[in-house]
């Protein structure tokens, strides 16, 4: 379960940054995570509730704002939604291969809420 350890690198960030601001604790982490990230949904819940465990977001929530497949077309200048899980389509427009991800790969830490 490869969640464990991106959990573990994003907690790693997350008290970094709380103990540079002189933060008690950490109330929220918010995440972007995209579709063709390969994050599972249920194992970074529950690798997060694991790892959190002693750490300065012992009693923080996860957020996750889970950020669709987006596509440009270079043919016809629309983006579009890729509904398939391996990022391949064609432009629903002009029924070309797209050739330009816009966004879909995202893993971040978006915020953090600190007390």
């Amino acid at each position: 379960m490869h969640e464990l350890g991106l959990v573990k690198s994003i907690l790693e960030i997350a008290e970094a940054y709380a103990r540079r601001e002189g933060a008690r604790a950490i109330r929220e982490i918010g995440l972007r995570v995209g579709a063709l990230s390969g994050v599972e949904k249920e194992a970074l819940e529950f690798a997060f509730e694991a790892a959190k465990q002693g750490t300065l977001a012992q009693q923080a929530r996860l957020a996750v704002q889970w950020v669709p497949l987006l596509a440009f077309c270079d043919g016809c200048k629309k983006e579009f939604e890729v509904a398939s899980p391996f990022g391949i389509a064609l432009c629903p427009g002009c029924h070309q291969p797209t050739a330009t991800l816009e966004q879909g790969l995202e893993l971040e830490v978006d915020y953090l809420e600190v007390e």
